[in-house]
């Protein structure tokens, strides 16, 4: 029996290091095809100022590559580390799912980043613009791949028993499984916004200090129109997603509502401190009703509380997560997503007619910089905590998979895990303000 501390801590370490990894594919996936526009404008154009563009964006993107990959090595380690029996008991689909990314997408990438960097002016137009596709494409396989697997642990479908081993059964149904065109699609659609917000708010930076820099109202206003497009599309889909966890992890979605008790005519909690010993909200602020409504479309529809999932009983089994890092997760992720929308169509408002971007726009813009990041942290905190105790739902527990690592060791490594990434972090943001901070400009003599 492993002890709660060091199944806090495994958890832990592998948290922060998968929450700092993602940080890097949220950007990449959507940056390399901002980028593929960037280069076919220039190409179709001739216009220097959207070459200058590319070669700035194209570092940023480089860089955020190389912290993707090199923050992704050392989760790998740890599947060894922290949690051998995931592999141990769902290596047989995990594996080949792993497999498949690194055969596809990885030697994809990896074949043609380095045309796309460097061969600008070694290579024919065609072949260089192709190259940036086919990176772009890589970066679309790759979270293909990841999410099928993330997906299928949270709703498995196709996998059987042969010989004591869960085996796939069915590719199709464990690839395709019920939650996985929902989150692959959200999460597309979360990079998007966060690519858009990165390359609007670093242009709002650098038009704070250069208003004249046209390449930079350029960038601000593609920025500001992905945003305005794909903003709305997100909450529609993240609606889609919620009524698909409704059907298939009905105590992640009790958690997220902090509703304790099944019942009629739920009513959305719009603000509480959930109290998990009480099993009640304390300074409650609700909507009679809309939960129902929301969930069920009907305002007296029965939506399952935790207690149906974790009796208060003593010794009763307890398969829900935990309330409260659920109920605020998905509040500061919806508050943000609105607070995105709204920005961004203030912004496209402001801007329709070709009119220069006032002070207070730019500033409002260059404060959201990271708030796709901080939004997808929050949605993907929701989601993977709210299936606890299941590391795969309904067949592997998170217990059960845990490693024999001491507590001490796992203790001294987090801690250097926090310090180097966050130096990490604080050093690349350093980097691409800096470098956006020049401007476009400056970039000519750049590496593509």
């Amino acid at each position: 029996m492993n002890s709660p501390d060091l199944l806090l801590l495994s958890r832990a370490q592998f948290g922060l290091n998968i929450g700092f990894h993602i940080l890097f594919p949220t950007l990449t996936i959507a940056l390399a095809w901002i980028l593929v526009y960037f280069r076919v404008r220039f190409a179709w154009s001739g216009d220097a100022a959207w070459l200058a563009t590319y070669k700035l964006w194209v570092k940023i993107f480089a860089l955020s590559f190389a912290m993707g990959v090199v923050s992704g090595i050392t989760m790998s380690f740890q599947f060894g580390t922290n949690w051998p029996g995931f592999m141990k008991h769902v290596g047989n689909i995990a594996g080949p799912l792993l497999a498949f990314e690194v055969l596809t997408a990885f030697f994809l990438e990896a074949t043609f980043l380095g045309v796309m960097l460097f061969g600008m002016n070694r290579v024919p137009p065609w072949v260089h613009i192709a190259a940036t596709v086919l990176v772009a494409v890589g970066t679309l396989v790759s979270s293909f791949w990841i999410l099928a697997l993330s997906s299928w642990m949270h709703t498995p479908a196709g996998q059987v028993m042969a010989n004591g081993a869960l085996i796939a059964g069915d590719w199709l149904q464990v690839i395709f499984n019920p939650s996985f065109p929902y989150r692959f699609t959200h999460m597309l659609l979360a990079s998007g916004l966060t690519a858009s917000f990165v390359v609007a708010g670093l242009s709002a930076w650098r038009l704070l200090h250069a208003p004249a820099d046209a390449s930079a109202s350029r960038t601000l206003r593609t920025g500001i129109v992905i945003a305005a497009v794909l903003a709305p599309l997100q909450i529609f889909v993240g609606d889609l997603h919620g009524l698909n966890t409704l059907e298939h992890q009905p105590a992640k979605i009790a958690a997220i509502e902090a509703l304790w008790n099944t019942e009629r005519a739920a009513p959305l909690v719009l603000f509480a401190l959930p109290n998990a010993e009480t099993r009640h909200n304390d300074f409650a602020i609700e909507v009679p009703g809309l939960a129902s409504l929301i969930l069920t479309h009907d305002l007296d529809g029965e939506v399952k509380g935790i207690e149906a999932f974790a009796p208060s009983a003593p010794g009763a089994e307890q398969l829900a997560p935990p309330v409260a890092p659920l109920f605020f997760g998905f509040r500061l992720m919806l508050a943000l997503g609105m607070a995105m929308l709204a920005l961004a169509w203030i912004g496209a408002w402001v801007l329709r007619k070709g009119a220069a971007a006032p002070r207070w726009l730019l500033w409002s813009l260059a404060g959201f910089t990271f708030s796709g990041w901080v939004a997808t942290l929050a949605g993907w905190l929701v989601t993977e905590i709210g299936r606890q105790p299941w590391l795969v739902t309904g067949i592997l527990k998170t217990s059960q998979a845990v490693g024999r690592i001491s507590e001490a060791q796992l203790g001294a490594s987090l801690t250097g895990y926090v310090f180097v990434y966050a130096l990490m972090l604080g050093a690349y943001i350093v980097v691409i303000t800096h470098l956006a901070g020049k401007g476009a400009a400056h970039t000519q003599g750049g590496a593509a």
